[in-house]
């Protein structure tokens, strides 16, 4: 039996209803714009490759340009993904208690004005891309080719959650090119834990639609692992921890840095095991305190390079 419409992701007393013009409170909804996680979760890699970059002069100012450019991106970057997410699953959304409330299922945003806010979105985008360096612009431009297919990934594959991770995690090679102008291992190692962290995380957050996927045919690692899931997520985040010391050792990083990886992991480790995969409150819960764990990566890294010098 499906879950109840009271389970909606759509929050009536979220700051979009109660402060935004109501013109906007759809458009606003379509974008998550009440649900940042999805926004940090995209940012964090962004500034894990800007922290873990070599530099010759160290920190500076242009450092915080080049990291506020990355958060207003994330936000709009990310208001896209959703609209043309919701644009390809309309029809599904309308089938699942979680979603079927929001703007494109339930007809407060039209199929034309969905397509129309996206365009502007993705200017907007575009404008923001245009600040950095060459190679950081193409491998930004190269992103929408991981970005529009990903809907399609649950049709197609037990594992859209490592399609996800692939789209997600790509500003972590932006982040990169952002200070030196070219990718190189570092990033490509940086990449790949940013990968099997989002295999971990979104297999927790999948967790709170199995019961409707499996009605409606929509595939996904919780599907696919079932009872097993928790010893995967186990094995995706040791994984990353060690992708992520590999990534600092090849960037020379101060060996502080560790530490900092240690503590993540610990926490969670810790909060995984509580997980109650079987509860969506849960699920939800443990997938948003993902945040903490990039932040104390994001800080690790900071760490690292400081105390290492600049190159």
């Amino acid at each position: 039996m499906s879950r109840t419409t009271d389970l909606s992701d759509i929050r009536h007393d979220s700051w979009i209803e109660r402060l935004a013009p109501a013109p906007t409170r759809p458009f606003l909804t379509l974008m998550r714009l009440d649900r940042p996680i999805g926004t940090w979760l995209l940012l964090l890699p962004c500034w894990w490759g800007l922290a873990l970059a070599p530099r010759a002069q160290g920190f500076g100012w242009v450092d915080l340009w080049w990291a506020a450019l990355f958060a207003v991106g994330a936000v709009v970057m990310r208001g896209a993904g959703c609209v043309v997410n919701d644009i390809m699953d309309r029809d599904i959304d309308a089938q699942v208690a979680r979603t079927r409330m929001r703007p494109l299922p339930s007809g407060r945003v039209s199929l034309r004005q969905a397509l129309a806010f996206l365009a502007a979105l993705l200017l907007l985008g575009l404008a923001v891309l245009v600040q950095f360096n060459a190679a950081t612009f193409w491998l930004g431009v190269a992103s929408l080719a991981l970005v529009f297919p990903y809907p399609l990934m649950k049709r197609l594959t037990w594992w859209p959650q490592a399609f996800l991770g692939l789209t997600f995690n790509w500003g972590a090679l932006m982040g990169w090119t952002a200070v030196t102008g070219a990718l190189d291992w570092p990033a490509l190692a940086l990449y790949a834990a940013g990968v099997s962290w989002t295999l971990g995380y979104d297999t927790i957050y999948a967790h709170q639609d199995k019961e409707d996927d499996a009605r409606i045919g929509v595939r996904s690692t919780a599907r696919r692992l079932g009872t097993a899931s928790r010893g995967w997520v186990a094995g995706f985040y040791v994984a990353t921890a060690g992708l992520l010391a590999l990534a600092g050792w090849l960037a020379g990083l101060h060996p502080l840095y560790l530490a900092g990886l240690a503590v993540a992991l610990a926490l969670q480790m810790r909060r995984l095991a509580a997980w109650r995969m079987d509860d969506p409150a849960d699920c939800l819960a443990r997938f948003k305190a993902e945040k903490t764990y990039g932040l104390i990566v994001l800080a690790g890294l900071l760490a690292g390079r400081l105390l290492a010098g600049g190159a």
